[in-house]
């Protein structure tokens, strides 16, 4: 197993459960929102780009149908 891809599948987790303790707060508000829910807001981003490199490393994508 290749240990980037690993890496980059723990990206998601740790940016939700390790690092929700840091962004626990209300203050400041980004877009309008408080700072938690653009955090949670934020994670979607982190967890599509991380599918998303983890998709182009795969080498049987598209292959498999």
């Amino acid at each position: 197993m290749n240990p980037t891809k690993v890496i980059i599948t723990l990206i998601p987790f740790i940016w939700s459960i390790g690092l929700l303790p840091l962004a626990n707060r209300v203050k400041p508000f980004v877009f309008g929102l408080p700072f938690l829910a653009f955090w949670f807001i934020a994670g979607i981003v982190v967890v599509f780009l991380c599918i998303s490199v983890l998709y182009k490393m795969d080498t049987k994508n598209g292959k498999d149908f």
